[in-house]
């Protein structure tokens, strides 16, 4: 008889959870923090164009929105058509590009939002 013993298979062993304080779902949607929808005429953002960081490209950034991100998506959409230019979302904030910042003011305006330039040349 030879005394071999089995080499550990140690891929199953280092995605073992040892100890977890709120269970294996840490990450579900029980523990995400609700986020509050406020209605339009409510909320008071700010539009701003700005070059900072972009490699000296300029792109209208619209901060404080309060929304679900179902509800940015549908308004990234409307303001990319209108401006007829390209934009995404990033941390709450929607970015336009190019300088679209008065014209920006007006639609959010018509669609109900207090939204005011900031910043400024």
């Amino acid at each position: 008889m030879s005394s071999k013993k089995k080499p550990i298979d140690r891929s199953k062993a280092e995605n073992r959870v040892v100890y977890s304080e709120f269970g294996p779902a840490a990450n579900s949607d029980a523990t995400a923090r609700p986020i509050s929808e406020l209605p339009p005429n409510q909320q008071n953002l700010r539009v701003q164009a700005s070059r900072k960081g972009r490699k000296g490209k300029t792109v209208t950034v619209i901060s404080g929105f309060q929304a679900k991100p179902e509800t940015l998506t549908n308004l990234l959409k409307q303001l990319k058509t209108q401006c007829g230019a390209g934009g995404t979302i990033e941390e709450n904030e929607i970015l336009i590009q190019g300088d679209h910042a008065q014209k920006l003011v007006q639609l959010l305006t018509q669609m109900g939002y207090k939204a005011k330039v900031s910043g400024g040349k």
